[in-house]
């Protein structure tokens, strides 16, 4: 992917570098539609399938010319994109979800920045996610610790559960409703993929 100091723009896959849309607004648009439940299937395969479909035509403008055997290693290295190279040891629990969270976040990354970052015509998604991890004392900071504490069971402080109770609307993720069977075979077809 190149050096921490640079911005890749592409990214080699099968020996082939292919343009990659860097723009924090794309990579948001892949990670919402990724969490979106909505887009999900009883038959895991279909899921998959839809989902790396979605991560292929988000990020790649000419994401048909990524040969079918080099498929998982353009996905993995979107993953690697995503996480600007920086790997986990261990899943945590959900404590974020960009959509729901958009309203708290972007005022905390305009802070971290100092300008407003919907009016810029373009940010590259490193800027956006090294802003942020720079997030410091917040109303998105309180509630994505008061959502941690609650994901391990722990007790909540006098302060923290008056707060959660006054922004609870704010701190709870809302449910999605699901697609009928209608819409998902709707899905299935825009996706080429039909149930057998």
């Amino acid at each position: 992917m190149g050096s921490a100091w640079e911005f890749p723009t592409s990214l080699n896959i099968g020996g082939v570098d292919y343009e990659i849309r860097t723009d924090y607004r794309a990579v948001l648009d892949l990670l919402t539609a990724l969490n979106d439940e909505e887009l999900t299937d009883a038959d895991p395969q279909i899921e998959a399938y839809m989902k790396s479909r979605v991560i292929l035509e988000i990020m790649f403008p000419q994401c048909d010319d990524i040969p079918a055997e080099h498929i998982q290693e353009a996905l993995d290295k979107v993953a690697e994109f995503i996480d600007m190279g920086i790997t986990e040891d261990s899943k945590k629990p959900k404590t974020m979800d960009w959509e729901q969270d958009a309203p708290i976040l972007i005022p905390a990354i305009n802070k971290v920045l100092n300008r407003e970052i919907r009016s810029e015509k373009y940010m590259h998604w490193w800027t956006f996610l090294g802003a942020y991890m720079e997030i410091g004392e917040s109303l998105f900071s309180n509630i994505i610790h008061i959502r941690q504490k609650k994901a391990k069971g722990k007790k909540l402080e006098k302060w923290e559960l008056d707060f959660y109770k006054e922004n609870k609307s704010l701190i709870d993720f809302k449910q999605k409703n699901q697609r009928s069977e209608a819409e998902k075979e709707e899905l299935r077809d825009y996706f080429g993929y039909k149930k057998k």
